[in-house]
């Protein structure tokens, strides 16, 4: 009995012993297989990855692989599916239209692409723009000037506002009167007088994309740049519709065409005469307003001053006396005057037939001499100083210096 109940107690450790080992083993392979899963998930993702490297070299490969496109512009489109092209290296060709191109995107001078061989539209390219003209275009408005800081221009501010502002803002009550809105105004007067600065005023009032520029930027060196400029100019505009276009000193290009001129002149004709045909012609300028802007009116060509291309020519003059007051308010509204300073009179008798720029001079040079001085407040006296600085005052006016003191 002893010896059964032995081999009893070892079956029952041995069994005991396998069963732990099977619960080992068991647990090993558990481990392994969930290894083996991790690494197959892995060597699978990086398989994907490599099906994904692999289409993306086959498809540059087969972009390299095709043959090179001609640029060229449409210059019609024909009924059959079919369209005139003028490629950039000169001829005009009748071509077909490749189906994946939209032909009902596809306009009269729009940049397409050709195949080398075939000489299909490939794609419709987007419109290039000189960056000299893209940096045109004001994406900020300047908060430098607003309608309230214009002082003795108040007949020019209303006609600048008809002529800009209500046919942008208000086109019905142009169409229930029947009248056109005037597509351009030209600003002319001495230097210093607002002109710029009504533009400013404007560009800062109105929603309308603004685009300026100045007269000497579309003189360029090569034949045909400055046409090419103007004519992507209007087009910008008319992508950014309703916008409005400040040409400041006009003056530089527009002057009056002569028989006698040298090959730099004639390119500066070639330029005017773009501009002409861009102001009046032919092709449809939209809701664009054109301001001009120049201190010599007398030397602009007649055709570019007839009426439906500047139809309103307005006059900036020297300030008189009242707006001369008025000026010297809204310069010096932040200054901290003594109060026989705020007397704006007797300054105005001082600075008779000065501009609005040089009043803005007299008022910064009046706090600069009250800085010199130590003064907290801006005094008379540098007032008069300041006017005898920026006049450059004669023996009279000193003379009226005595008067007023």
């Amino acid at each position: 009995m002893a010896i059964e109940k032995e081999k009893e107690s070892e079956a029952s450790i041995e069994k005991e012993k396998d069963s732990n080992y099977l619960i080992t083993y068991t647990r090993h392979l558990e481990r392994r297989l969930r290894n083996l899963e991790a690494t197959k998930s892995k060597l699978e993702r990086e398989l994907l990855a490599s099906q994904r490297d692999l289409d993306n070299l086959r498809k540059e490969l087969d972009r390299l692989r095709q043959p090179p496109l001609i640029s060229a512009h449409v210059t019609d489109i024909l009924p059959d599916h079919r369209a005139i092209v003028k490629s950039s290296s000169g001829p005009s060709f009748i071509v077909n239209i490749a189906p994946k191109v939209n032909i009902d995107e596809l306009h009269v001078n729009d940049r397409v692409a050709l195949n080398q061989r075939t000489f299909s539209i490939m794609e419709r390219l987007p419109t290039i723009v000189d960056p000299l003209v893209q940096v045109m275009e004001i994406t900020e408005k300047p908060d430098e000037y607003t309608y309230d800081d214009i002082g003795g221009l108040d007949e020019q501010l209303i006609e600048v506002r008809e002529t800009v502002e209500k046919p942008l803002l208000n086109p019905e009550l142009f169409e229930k009167v029947g009248v056109i809105p005037p597509k351009g105004i030209l600003l002319y007067g001495v230097p210093g007088t607002g002109k710029t600065m009504m533009a400013k005023a404007v560009a800062n009032a109105t929603q309308a994309t603004f685009i300026r520029i100045i007269g000497s930027e579309l003189v360029q060196k090569f034949i045909g740049e400055g046409a090419r400029m103007v004519r992507e100019l209007f087009e910008m505009a008319r992508n950014h519709a309703p916008a409005i276009i400040f040409i400041d000193e006009l003056d530089a290009i527009g002057s009056k065409r002569l028989q006698v001129a040298t090959s730099g002149d004639r390119e500066v004709q070639r330029t005017l005469m773009q501009l002409l045909s861009e102001l009046d012609g032919f092709n449809n300028r939209g809701d664009i307003r054109i301001i001009g802007a120049t201190n010599r009116p007398d030397i602009l060509d007649p055709a570019l001053l007839r009426p439906g291309r500047f139809d309103r020519l307005i006059e900036f003059p020297p300030p008189d006396e009242e707006a001369r007051i008025k000026i010297f308010e809204i310069h010096s509204k932040s200054m901290n005057l003594e109060k026989k300073a705020r007397n704006f009179k007797q300054f105005s008798h001082l600075t008779e037939n000065a501009t609005g720029a040089e009043i803005k001079a007299i008022v910064m040079e009046a706090g600069m001499f009250a800085i010199r001085d130590n003064s907290e407040e801006v005094k008379v006296s540098h007032f008069k100083r300041a006017i005898a600085k920026v006049m450059k005052t004669s023996k009279k006016t000193h003379d009226k210096f005595e008067m007023y003191a």
